[in-house]
C-alpha cells in the first residue's frame, strides 16, 4: 500500500496548516459538524503522526470522517486509515473489523489488498508467544493465505508468504513443545502422536529434524526398534548434516542398530513417499 505509506510519512507536513490548529487545540468546543472531509481527515493523520500513544483518537477522528460524509472519497480513504490507526495502536479487533468494512464496501479498490494484509496482521501479531491459543495462528494462516491467493502481484504477497511460513512454523513449534512434555513424563505414545504430525503435516518446516529425532527416542523407549530405525533414515537422507541426525545415529548405535527403512509402519510409508517418491 504504496499510497497509504505515503501518506503516513507525509503526515508532519500538514501541521502548519490553519486548519489543524482551528481544528484542534484551543477550538476544541467547534463541533466537527462545522469542518471539511478533508479538515478532519487531516486533523486524524495529525494525531496519528504526533500522538504516538493517542492513536485512539487517530482512529476516532477517521471514524468522523466517515460519519459525516459517508459517501464521499476522503470517507474511503479514512476507512483504511482507520484501520491502520487501530493496529498501530494494538486494537486488533477493531483493526480487523474495520479492514474487513473496507473490504466489503470496496472490493476492487487498489487498497483492498492492504485491508486484506491489515486483516492478516491482526491474527499474526498476536502469536509471537509458542505459548499462545493456536487457533489465532489457524486465522492468520488463512488470512495470508487470502492475501497471496487474492492478490498474487501486490506488494503484500511476498511478505504475507514470509509471514505465512513463520506462522506455519508456529503451529510445528506447538506440537514439539507438547510432544518434549509427554517425552519428559514417559508418556511415549502420547509424545509419538505429536511427533508425527510435525513429520507429517510439517514436514517444510524446521522443527522436522528434531521430530524425527525425537520419534527415534520415544520408539527405542517403547522397544519398537523397527520404527526407531526407520525415523533415522528417513533423518538420514534429508537432514544428515544436522546435529539431530548425528545424535539419532548415535542413538541407534548405542543400541547395535543402524538408520535404516523396517517394518511396515507410518514411517514406512513416509519413508517411501518422501525417499522413493512412492504414493500409493
Amino acid at each position: 500500500m504504496g499510497k497509504i505509506r505515503s501518506r503516513a510519512v507525509v503526515f508532519g507536513t500538514i501541521v502548519s496548516l490553519g486548519l489543524l490548529s482551528a481544528c484542534g487545540g484551543g477550538s476544541r468546543d467547534v463541533p466537527l459538524e462545522n469542518f471539511s472531509a478533508e479538515e478532519i481527515y487531516k486533523k486524524a493523520e495529525f494525531e496519528l503522526a504526533t500522538q504516538r500513544r493517542k492513536t485512539d483518537e487517530a482512529a476516532r477522528l477517521f471514524g468522523e470522517v466517515e460519519r459525516l460524509y459517508p459517501y464521499s472519497e476522503w470517507a474511503k480513504r479514512a476507512l483504511i486509515m482507520q484501520a491502520f490507526a487501530y493496529h498501530k495502536g494494538r486494537d486488533y479487533e477493531n483493526s480487523r473489523a474495520t479492514a474487513q468494512r473496507y473490504i466489503d464496501f470496496y472490493p476492487a479498490d487498489e487498497d483492498a489488498a492492504y485491508a486484506q494484509y491489515l486483516l492478516a496482521l491482526s491474527y499474526y501479531d498476536q502469536i509471537d508467544l509458542v505459548g499462545r491459543d493456536q487457533g489465532l495462528t489457524f486465522q492468520a494462516l488463512q488470512a495470508l493465505r487470502t492475501v497471496i491467493e487474492r492478490y498474487p502481484d501486490s506488494e503484500y504477497a511476498r511478505t504475507a508468504i514470509l509471514k505465512f511460513d513463520l506462522a506455519f512454523n508456529h503451529l510445528a513449534a506447538k506440537e514439539m513443545e507438547i510432544g518434549r512434555y509427554y517425552l519428559k513424563r514417559g508418556h511415549f505414545g502420547a509424545a509419538i502422536n505429536r511427533f508425527r504430525v510435525v513429520v507429517e503435516d510439517f514436514q517444510t518446516t524446521t522443527h522436522t529434524p528434531e521430530a524425527l529425532y525425537r520419534l527415534i527416542e520415544s520408539y527405542l523407549s517403547l522397544g519398537l526398534v523397527d520404527e526407531a530405525q526407520t525415523a533415522g533414515a528417513i533423518l538420514g537422507y534429508n537432514f544428515q548434516s544436522t546435529e539431530w541426525y548425528e545424535d539419532g545415529f548415535n542413538l541407534l548405535k548405542g543400541k547395535g542398530l543402524s538408520p535404516e527403512a523396517r517394518g511396515t509402519g507410518w514411517l514406512r510409508s513416509v519413508y517411501r513417499q518422501m525417499i522413493k517418491g512412492e504414493w500409493l
